[in-house]
């Protein structure tokens, strides 16, 4: 217990932040820009955490937990440092719509579906108040609607930014009872300790309020374990050090970077690599030897590493390497390019690794470009054009890169995006470069161009795109601009395709209690002369509302391999214009594994309530009454959901 004495229980993660900007320094923190996808990520994320155990929880849960999991950062965070404005003075505007079907949807999955023990509030402001200091988010939202079995946490020193910073109270007690007040547990800093007794004796804090912070705080603690006498006795007290880098431990580290590789191009099936044909291989760039790049931020020590170096020395003859930049910056005269030129000029294959580190990209900084850093580019093209062989692009960064000119070079024959992938991450990518491992990972956000950033400030939180404005929109679900690369993208050594085994073409919505008995919980709405009907989601009966959607996937090529089957849902046209609906959105996904020349029927259900319905302005949820169009790789299905209406 308490990780051999080094750490306690709780752990403020995960982050689940949508991925917003692609300029964002933490958003290789999080699962991307997709709702979907980190709904499903949060949950999961959760439940793997805390492991809960023991009957007797509320909603026929469990009470007890391995350790506390805490969703952040509440909510509509997703700017650090930029252009003159950081988190701590930042005010989100945002709208009710784009806090509904965008921000707070990862957020709710995690205190509903995983039954998170800890939500962190962050340091900006959504519209003019302190998420810090908002009752409707804290005790409305978080623990009245979404019912959080836990307690709220400040991110730190979140109280003293808001009194101090954004000036949002005139005094330091007013601060604590609007902290307080607004349904806070739990204050990283030590704000609360310095200025509650104060708090207290000017009366603007009662007893009650202290009551139920310290009781929501402690009873994580109890759930925990921690007053339950001799820890050895205890589930987990036999678990200690020695359990940490286990061979089964670190073997789960290098399948978890193998299938977080991307495959961006692979012009000529020049991918994999073969050993016997390649057998000596330039090894250039400023992340050829990375190490400590690899685990990206927020990372633990790790049992050891294998660089990009030793991943490809293990499948060739001979590695020539040559750094090509004296750092992952790449600035100045000086760098050493010819040498990786040379070096290329002498192999049968070269493998190039750049990308992003901590000192551009992290906590506190955000980007200013999407380009390669420095002369890294420069370095790519020349080595390129002199390589005899093919050449092969390995792009390390959390955020994504505008690699157009890679992408329009017609030497540069295979690209992958390995993120930052871990200790085992060098294993990694040479396992994808040479074969071993069939790369099916797909992109988790949208690779913009470089000019998309002029289009775009940081500062501006809208979802929606703004023609009249400009102003291009966010992410897949909204932008409709060029990209180097679109969410979903990553390619495989096989083929797959899928033919459609079964999904309905009606299903009917019934309405719940005395909405059912009248035609009046129809909502129709006009816009631009079209109807648009609908049923609020409040209305709907959501239990086993569900579309099957069965799937089967043939592999047609000659390598085994993982396909993720993503599902696409488009509301009725009428209903997108009237409530500005996303054109289409994720609404499933499955990875299943087919073997050369087989096929595996992968089976779904589409949630209505949640994939098919969608946010009005005011932030209310509906589901589109009329035809939804269903989009799986080259499959397209039309589903049409009509509303049960019940003793008319």
């Amino acid at each position: 217990m308490y990780n051999g004495g080094q750490a306690g229980l709780t752990f403020w993660s995960p982050n689940v932040n949508i991925f917003r900007d692609p300029r964002w320094g933490r958003g290789q923190e999080t699962p991307g820009e997709d709702p979907a996808v980190s709904d499903r990520y949060a949950a999961a994320y959760v439940r793997g955490l805390q492991q809960p155990y023991g009957g007797g929880g509320h909603h026929g849960g469990h009470t007890r937990l391995k350790t506390a999991a805490c969703c952040k950062h509440f909510t509509a965070y997703d700017l650090d440092s930029w252009s003159g404005t950081d988190r701590f003075h930042f005010n989100a505007v945002v709208t009710p719509q784009d806090l509904e079907d965008t921000f707070n949807v990862p957020f709710k999955s995690c205190v509903v579906d995983g039954r998170a023990a800890s939500v962190m509030c962050s340091y900006n402001q959504v519209n003019g108040v302190p998420t810090c200091a908002d009752e409707s988010f804290l005790r409305g939202t978080i623990r009245g609607k979404w019912q959080l079995e836990g307690y709220i946490v400040s991110d730190c020193d979140s109280v003293d930014v808001f009194f101090r910073d954004q000036h949002y109270t005139r005094t330091h007690e007013d601060a604590v009872a609007a902290t307080l007040r607004a349904g806070l547990d739990l204050d990283c800093g030590p704000f609360l300790a310095l200025y509650t007794e104060g708090a207290v004796a000017q009366r603007k804090v009662s007893d009650a309020d202290i009551d139920a912070a310290v009781t929501n705080t402690v009873i994580v603690q109890m759930r925990l374990g921690m007053y339950d006498g001799d820890l050895a006795t205890q589930p987990f007290g036999h678990l200690g050090p020695q359990h940490v880098c286990t061979r089964a431990h670190q073997d789960l580290a290098l399948e978890a970077a193998r299938q977080s590789v991307v495959l961006l191009k692979n012009d000529a099936a020049a991918l994999p690599l073969a050993p016997a044909t390649h057998r000596t291989v330039a090894v250039v760039g400023p992340h050829a030897e990375a190490t400590v790049a690899m685990i990206g931020n927020y990372a633990g020590e790790p049992c050891g590493y294998t660089t990009p170096l030793q991943g490809i020395r293990r499948y060739v003859k001979t590695a020539l390497h040559q750094a090509g930049c004296t750092d992952v910056a790449c600035q100045g005269g000086n760098q050493p390019i010819a040498a990786a030129v040379d070096a290329a000029r002498r192999a049968d294959a070269t493998v190039v690794i750049v990308g992003l580190d901590q000192k551009i990209e992290a906590e506190g900084l955000d980007r200013t470009s999407l380009l390669l850093p420095g002369r890294q580019a420069e370095l790519v093209s020349a080595v390129a054009k002199a390589s005899k062989g093919p050449v092969v692009l390995v792009l390390l960064s959390g955020g994504p890169v505008d690699i157009a000119f890679a992408q329009n070079d017609r030497k540069i024959a295979g690209i992958l995006w390995a993120g930052y992938p871990g200790q085992a991450g060098g294993q990694a990518i040479a396992d994808v470069i040479f074969g071993h491992h069939n790369p099916g990972g797909k992109l988790p956000v949208t690779w913009y161009p470089q000019d998309y950033l002029q289009k775009a400030p940081m500062t501006n939180m809208a979802m929606r795109a703004d023609p009249a404005k400009g102003y291009p929109g966010r992410t897949y679900r909204f932008y409709t601009g060029p990209t180097i690369h679109p969410f979903g993208h990553g390619l495989s050594y096989t083929k797959f395709t899928h033919t459609l085994a079964h999904a309905p073409a009606k299903l009917s919505v019934r309405l719940t209690g005395h909405h059912a008995a009248t035609a009046s919980s129809l909502n129709s709405t006009t816009h631009l002369g079209r109807a648009a009907a609908d049923v609020r989601v409040s209305h709907a009966r959501c239990e086993g509302l569900s579309i099957p959607v069965h799937v089967d996937v043939k592999n047609v090529g000659d390598r085994d391999g993982a396909h993720t089957v993503l599902v696409y849902a488009s509301p009725p046209a009428a209903a997108a214009a009237a409530h500005a609906a996303p054109a289409r959105q994720l609404v499933a996904f499955e990875k299943v594994h087919v073997p050369a020349g087989g096929v595996a029927r992968v089976k779904m259900g589409l949630d209505v309530c949640n994939g098919l319905s969608i946010a009005d302005r005011d932030g209310v949820r509906r589901i589109p009454v009329g035809e939804h169009s269903l989009t799986i790789g080259e499959l397209t299905h039309s589903v049409t959901l009509g509303a049960e209406q019940l003793g008319v």
